[in-house]
């Protein structure tokens, strides 16, 4: 198996306790990933921080080809995912999967791009309208959108 997480190639054998059809990993094209990710649900923010790699956990949706969350204003991603400088956004991750742990089976898509904290009064009411919901629900909040640069995805299954 490759070392690129990318990779369509590889498999791993089946537990004893399996049918006998072994496990394999099938790349998504960028379509299946976006109708995987399309319910919206819980995923896994990962970007840089001041304090080193960080992965926080985040409630998403699709929203106009973007992934949308809202975040509380006091959290590592306020000040961490702003640079200062205008129109100069980080690089972040998502990361959302879907496992069924008995069956070994499951998928999980990643995807890139600018974390843009969306700060016009109109967008904000438009995501929010849309049923984005906030992590902790009352607070003060950031609106942020990762505009895809690059998704990529697998899917485990027995053959």
């Amino acid at each position: 198996m490759s070392d690129d997480p990318v990779s369509s190639g590889g498999s791993t054998s089946p537990s004893p306790a399996a049918s006998g059809r072994r496990r394999v990993v099938k790349r998504l094209d960028e379509a299946e990933c976006l109708r995987s990710l399309g319910p919206g649900g819980l995923g896994r923010l990962v970007y840089n921080s001041r304090y080193g790699p960080m992965a926080l956990p985040v409630d998403y949706k699709m929203y106009e080809g973007s992934v949308a969350f809202r975040t509380t204003q006091d959290t590592f991603t306020d000040e961490d995912l702003r640079t200062g400088i205008a129109d100069a956004e980080y690089d972040v991750a998502l990361e959302v999967d879907q496992i069924d742990l008995a069956a070994r089976e499951g998928w999980t898509v990643l995807v890139r791009g600018a974390a843009h904290h969306v700060e016009t009064e109109a967008e904000r009411t438009s995501l929010i309208n849309a049923g984005i919901e906030p992590w902790i629900e009352g607070e003060p909040e950031n609106v942020i959108r990762i505009a895809p640069t690059r998704i990529w995805g697998h899917r485990i299954h027995r053959a």
